[in-house]
């Protein structure tokens, strides 16, 4: 792949996201940036591509960005300060960083179904890329680790048929690693994740473009079954990691618990970790996130096409 140079675009709305301070990194990748992966109501969906400077591998990893259910370039650049890229890039591996939108402006389901967008246009455009579309894997962290792993659990089969070619394309992925992730949303630490109660006007919107406050108590925990990785029904889910703080503030750590679980019913090959003093992240992360790239890498090299 030849990446063209960065476009450089005007950053609305969040004016830290214009800052022009970057976290440290390796430098072992160059990095695309604003590629349109599709459009939403008019609205250009984009993520940015990094490719290993010593690209040996055709394998790929789709980094869900996005916190509290938002998604910009300042979380973006907290994925890379973490390490994520480079740890992933170090093995060979190209990073799809895709923004899957906002709360207020999307739903979650509605962003769910950007992330199979981006996993369609990736796997359509394999060859462009250099990637082979067998061997790509998901990694989220937080409300993106919620959003990827609904990903994984809800293919989209392709039809060969299809006038679209995107749409020929199934959104399933070989792997999925998932750092503290919030999977029940039913049962969230002992109460429902219940947006009437809830002071975030972004996070109400999470569920309905509407008011919630006249939505019955049943259709609320409806959308909220069906927005709880650990209560959807697997079928043959991919491989999954999940690394969990012990002293998570924000997730609940049987949150973790729950979900592998309801994969293990399922007969899911799940790798539970567990941090003991571990918060929402913690200081030393980065131990953690290079050991869940070489997960990943040997899930990846493993795929038998």
């Amino acid at each position: 792949m030849n990446p063209t140079p960065p476009q450089p675009v005007e950053i609305l709305y969040r004016p830290a996201a214009s800052l022009r301070l970057r976290p440290k990194t390796k430098k072992n990748y160059t990095q695309q940036c604003n590629v349109v992966y599709a459009e939403a109501h008019g609205i250009g969906l984009v993520m940015d591509i990094f490719i290993p400077k010593h690209k040996t591998t055709n394998f790929a990893v789709l980094d869900v960005i996005s916190s509290g259910w938002r998604s910009d370039r300042v979380i973006l650049n907290e994925h890379v300060g973490l390490g994520a890229i480079d740890a992933l890039c170090e093995l060979g591996i190209t990073v799809f960083a895709v923004l899957p939108g906002s709360a207020s402006l999307f739903t979650a389901s509605e962003m769910v179904g950007h992330v199979q967008a981006a996993i369609r246009h990736i796997k359509n455009n394999g060859k462009v890329y250099e990637i082979q579309p067998e061997r790509l894997a998901i990694l989220g962290v937080s409300a993106g680790g919620h959003l990827g792993a609904l990903t994984a659990l809800n293919v989209q089969r392709g039809r060969t048929v299809a006038y679209d070619p995107l749409r020929r394309w199934s959104t399933d992925v070989a792997a999925i690693a998932l750092f503290f992730p919030p999977t029940d949303l039913v049962d969230y630490g002992g109460r429902s994740f219940d947006p009437r109660t809830l002071d975030s006007m972004n996070i109400k919107s999470l569920f309905f473009h509407c008011s919630t406050e006249k939505v019955e108590k049943d259709t609320l925990i409806e959308m909220l079954t069906r927005l709880s990785p650990a209560r959807v029904t697997a079928h043959n889910p991919p491989p999954f990691l999940i690394v969990q703080g012990k002293e998570d503030p924000i997730v609940p750590w049987k949150q973790a618990e729950k979900l592998a679980a309801s994969l293990r019913t399922a007969g899911g090959e799940v790798d539970l970790v567990y941090k003991e003093k571990g918060g929402h992240p913690w200081p030393d992360i980065d131990i953690e996130i290079e050991k869940a790239a070489q997960w990943l890498y040997t899930k990846l090299q493993g795929v038998v096409n």
